[in-house]
């Protein structure tokens, strides 16, 4: 749970600065006003430019939040006299101010001699955010590492043809999380560049072993000797990823695949389907020290590699027309956990901002401050304060959007 008492009277801004605070956004206003001067040096100068203050670099981020809860195709319909027009909103900074901040946005204006990480435009924002995570919430012992659904917009998906949507689906990143399960708080953000096509590139390692186990190593750094037990799906299940985590008091549970998992070191025996039929419930299982594989029959094999639980205790996955089905416990808390995990995704995934720019370290970003107001959320939920006020995550975010803009007029819209 959050590791600080939030005030009754705490705000929407008050559990989103937790993440991202003043002095960020101060860094963001320093670095955007630095890049407009060298772009104008570079390119001639704007005479509509002027420096961008905080009260405006809030507003800015204000209007970018807001796609995430109304969805409209594109942020700047807030000023259209369309459907998707705002005028409660409009009125703070108009358009063409708004356009040209969009035009200088940056948070590292300059590349240092130094850099070679493709992500060195938005990584200082990347590791304050961590600290933010690390520093407001102390996740459950139960953790599951997963790529986070993030809906396409809607309105795009309705309207486009088929070559725009195969084209809009080729991100140049892949975004893999560790996740609380028992609150849906996201503990930790990794982010895999596509770095092109060569043996390192996301291209050559999407289905091997290598890049999912070094995901798996970036997003559990932090979490050696704290006896935590990490939930994983097929692509990052290997043996031997389980038994370098084992030494380092991390204890996992995940479903294997013969296709997508590293089956390296597992007896083959209970990697073949038996030829005999067998009935819902039935399992085999193989021990090695306290690594289990489990192979469990119901309406198909499903294989379990953990050393989290002991295979000889009894669970059961409840069906409603079927009743109840025995399985061993890692079975039963491998589902409970991942079912969590899918109705997060449900209820979270759609407030995602619905600005998609061309440069992948601005998609990045905006992906980074959706899952930090989707933390900030948790935050509220689990404190007095929601008590109070019992805002759903569609009224917390139009509270945030409101307050951002300096709007007087904070309650929300029911």
């Amino acid at each position: 749970g959050p590791t600080r008492k939030m005030p009754l009277t705490a705000s929407a801004m008050d559990f989103f600065q937790l993440f991202v605070p003043d002095n960020v956004l101060k860094n963001m206003v320093v670095q955007t006003n630095m890049y407009a001067k060298k772009y104008q040096e570079r390119f001639g100068s704007d005479e509509a430019w002027i420096d961008v203050t905080l009260t405006e670099m809030k507003a800015f981020l204000g209007y970018m939040i807001s796609t995430s809860i109304h969805h409209c195709e594109s942020v700047l319909s807030i000023w259209s006299s369309g459907f998707y027009s705002n005028k409660s909103i409009a009125l703070i900074m108009t358009q063409s101010r708004f356009e040209k901040i969009l035009k200088y946005f940056h948070i590292v204006a300059f590349r240092s001699s130094q850099t070679t990480h493709g992500l060195y435009k938005i990584q200082p924002f990347l590791d304050s955010l961590q600290n933010g995570f690390d520093s407001a919430f102390r996740p459950s012992q139960a953790q599951v590492l997963h790529e986070p659904l993030i809906d396409e917009d809607p309105v795009f998906i309705a309207t486009c043809t088929e070559r725009e949507l195969r084209k809009r689906k080729k991100r140049k990143f892949s975004l893999w999380v560790r996740q609380c399960s028992s609150t849906g708080f996201i503990c930790q953000i990794y982010v895999h560049l596509k770095e092109g096509s060569g043996a390192d590139g996301l291209d050559a390692l999407k289905n091997k072993p290598q890049l999912h186990s070094m995901v798996a190593k970036s997003l559990c750094q932090n979490a050696s000797g704290k006896n935590y037990i990490i939930f994983t799906g097929p692509s990052i299940t290997s043996l031997n990823l389980f038994e370098e985590f084992e030494k380092q008091e991390i204890y996992c549970c995940g479903l294997l695949s013969t296709r997508k998992s590293d089956c390296t070191g597992l007896p083959p025996s209970m990697l073949n389907n038996s030829e005999t039929p067998q009935s819902r419930g039935q399992y085999r299982i193989r021990m090695k020290g306290n690594m289990s594989l489990i192979c469990w029959y119901n309406k198909g094999h499903f294989r379990f590699l953990t050393n989290a639980y002991s295979p000889v205790q009894q669970g059961v996955i409840i069906k409603r027309k079927s009743g109840e089905i025995p399985c061993p416990l890692a079975v039963e808390a491998f589902a409970a956990h991942l079912s969590y995990i899918c109705k997060y995704d449900d209820k979270y995934s759609k407030y995602f901002i619905s600005h998609k720019p061309n440069k992948t370290w601005q998609q990045v970003f905006w992906f980074a401050i959706s899952i930090a107001i989707n933390n900030a959320y948790i935050l509220y939920k689990m404190s007095e304060a929601y008590h109070v006020t019992r805002y759903s995550r569609a009224q917390f975010g139009e509270r945030l959007v409101k307050e951002l803009l300096g709007l007087e007029d904070t309650s929300p819209s029911h």
